[in-house]
């Protein structure tokens, strides 16, 4: 099966159907609320705090941030009150809706019926905005009257809030998006660049920021936090349900300055079924012997940076291939042309002096 992002941009593929259609499934309120809850714990905000919640699509994960912190009672299915029940005053519940697909993924399905859990799920009520690139589903958020302020943007064209504006942020399902470039004009690093560089400043110091997306593989995973590192976050990532079709990855980033400022350890250890990999000495250690191993001039070094300007956009010359032309057949090849070429004065090191039918120029045989 294909994945969405890599048929349609995401404006197009959440048209009107499509947004209705993944806002009444209760398969995936259910992941959604799941996912936009272990963000909310990674975050580990100490109060009520101003988040951004980037590609919100309908609203599904502003939902629990504006629950968030009330005490909800969660019960199995079918003992006459499924579903969450945030303790309203006429006493019904916000999100009962019937499972149209049959789905039945509670996490708590196993609770009796005479049995139920409180829970806090956060030190909220938190505010938020949100912005998505699909009018559709921006226009389904509007029609179920959620709480936050809605933006319609492309994340990939960057972050258009002041800096130092939110206390924290998440994105639930939407990163991947940007390794998909819908037109000439644009390509996945420069995508994620502005994005990155956007969060970073609209985000004020020692905020966090929570990235759950669905890498296609293990390239796709490192382009997406490299990105995220060359911002200037501190980075660390959380696995759930590693090695399996249900697997989730959560990109935990913090804005500060150190090296401890992506260390998560503190915020997971608490976690039920965490175990934390620590291979940050490792990695160092494997750095500093490879930079050691390459030499200035080396071939290894010349590869490298014709490498890094590769990915800067440059154009590479082979030095083999200009090398070896003779200096004459440059000039050989371009008397024979009748068209003007760029002029720069009147010469100097490494040009060479030529005439044309259209008057007299310079021309640098190195270029």
């Amino acid at each position: 099966m294909s994945r969405p992002e890599d048929t349609l941009a995401a404006d197009i593929h959440y048209d009107d159907t499509e947004a209705r259609k993944y806002t009444t499934s209760s398969r995936i309120q259910n992941v959604q609320a799941s996912m936009t809850r272990r963000a909310l714990e990674l975050l580990d905000l100490p109060g009520p705090s101003f988040i951004l919640d980037v590609g919100c699509g309908s609203g599904l994960s502003g939902e629990i941030l504006t629950r968030s912190g009330t005490s909800i009672r969660r019960r199995r299915k079918g003992d006459g009150s499924a579903g969450v029940d945030d303790n309203n005053d006429d006493g019904t519940a916000d999100d009962e809706k019937d499972d149209d697909d049959g789905d039945d993924e509670s996490e708590y399905s196993g609770v009796s019926d005479d049995d139920s859990i409180e829970e806090e799920i956060g030190n909220g009520p938190h505010v938020w905005v949100g912005m998505d690139v699909s009018p559709s589903m921006l226009d389904v958020a509007l029609q179920r009257d959620v709480e936050g302020d809605l933006l319609l943007a492309d994340m990939g064209q960057g972050v258009p809030f002041r800096a130092g504006s939110f206390d924290a942020a998440i994105s639930i399902s939407a990163v991947q998006w940007l390794c998909n470039a819908e037109s000439s004009d644009t390509s996945p690093q420069g995508r994620l660049s502005r994005f990155f560089n956007g969060l970073y400043a609209s985000l004020r110091r020692g905020g966090r920021a929570v990235c759950q997306f669905y890498p296609k593989n293990d390239t796709q995973r490192a382009m997406i936090t490299q990105a995220a590192v060359r911002a200037g976050f501190g980075a660390g990532i959380l696995e759930d349900d590693p090695g399996t079709k249900n697997m989730k990855v959560y990109l935990v980033l913090t804005v500060g300055s150190g090296a401890s400022s992506g260390d998560i350890t503190g915020v997971v250890s608490n976690m039920d079924g965490v175990d934390i990999l620590d291979d940050r000495g490792a990695r160092a250690q494997n750095g500093r012997v490879k930079n050691k191993q390459i030499k200035k001039g080396s071939k290894a070094w010349i590869a490298k940076k014709k490498e890094q300007m590769e990915r800067k956009g440059k154009a590479i010359v082979s030095m083999v291939a200009a090398s070896s032309r003779r200096p004459h057949n440059w000039l050989m090849s371009l008397s024979q042309r009748n068209s003007s070429y760029w002029v720069s004065g009147q010469g100097g090191l490494g040009g060479a002096s030529y005439d044309t039918d259209e008057g007299g120029g310079i021309y640098d045989a190195w270029q």
